[in-house]
């Protein structure tokens, strides 16, 4: 409905080199974000790395900002603060590594009491999640993901073919990891919530990709003549101005979530949104130039009948 490029005659599979290397960076970030996050030395939330959580009802509101310097003045730093401002909550989540001494829980309370001698507050809940617990969530977000990419490729083979399900599995994969290395690069913490942001954008990433392939193949059976680079050029000029014109709607979106959405929808938000962004870029120059490296090519992607 909308082009906002008009028709364009883009050579991208004659950039896929410069694309694998840049791609190739940012899969061995992700590589090694995997092998940090094993090992415990990445920047894990309490799901991964245990901790503890204290959900705290106040009689009268409380500005989150005031409870963060709170807590900061009296050693308690690393934590993460969700305030429900219609019930006076506030959720605070310590990591493990922050426990002196007495019990985290009891320390948070101590210091709200004495920061906030007039605001009385009564504890809704306390969850302690311990390090067995972390690496058992650890292993079960690691059976999610791999779960879906075979998903991903079963599909894609049997809408297309074997190799469509591999290079769109392949360029699923490249995005997650792309994500994973930012997070570990920027020292980001890694929750359930951004594994959650993850398998989203795997979906995202993915049904861009499909959008791509249904236009190989239909150029495949009408351009009997051109040769499959040239074919798939022409798929993904084809239906360039729509993957923009899609990305930047959801990435309109995803910005003032990033920018306003607070603490808790931050990060959330923050690896959706560079999630759809490598989409798009791997829709482009990771999964279509694929097909061409399966082996056999250049021959015939498709039956063309």
């Amino acid at each position: 409905m909308l082009e906002i490029l008009g028709k364009t005659n883009i050579d991208f599979m004659g950039k896929r080199k410069f694309a694998f290397i840049f791609s190739g960076i940012m899969v061995l970030l992700g590589l090694i974000a995997i092998l940090q996050i094993a090992r415990g030395a990445a920047n894990l939330g309490i799901d991964f790395a245990g901790g503890t959580a204290v959900q705290l009802k106040f009689n009268q509101a409380i500005r989150i900002d005031e409870a963060r310097k709170a807590l900061e003045s009296n050693g308690v730093g690393d934590a993460e603060l969700q305030e429900f401002g219609q019930d006076n909550k506030l959720l605070v989540r310590v990591k493990a590594s922050t426990t002196i001494e007495e019990k985290t829980a009891e320390r948070v309370m101590g210091i709200f009491t004495k920061e906030f001698p007039n605001n009385k507050f009564v504890v809704d809940s306390t969850t302690e999640i311990g390090p067995t617990i972390g690496k058992k969530l650890q292993e079960d977000a690691i059976i999610a993901i791999v779960i879906s990419f075979a998903g991903i490729i079963l599909y894609i083979a049997a809408r297309f073919e074997l190799r469509f399900g591999v290079a769109a599995a392949l360029a699923t994969f490249h995005d997650v990891l792309a994500v994973l290395g930012a997070f570990y690069v920027l020292d980001k913490e890694i929750t359930l919530l951004i594994v959650t942001a993850l398998l989203t954008l795997a979906g995202y990433s993915l049904t861009d990709t499909v959008v791509v392939f249904d236009r190989i193949r239909e150029n495949l059976k009408t351009r009997r003549r051109d040769t499959e680079e040239t074919t798939i050029n022409n798929a993904v000029n084809q239906v360039l101005s729509r993957t923009i014109v899609t990305s930047l709607t959801v990435v309109l979106v995803l910005i003032p979530l990033t920018l306003a959405g607070g603490e808790v929808l931050h990060d959330f938000s923050l690896a959706l949104l560079w999630g759809v962004i490598f989409g798009t870029y791997s829709s482009v120059f990771v999964a279509s130039p694929l097909l061409l490296l399966w082996p056999g090519a250049p021959g015939r992607l498709l039956k063309r009948s």
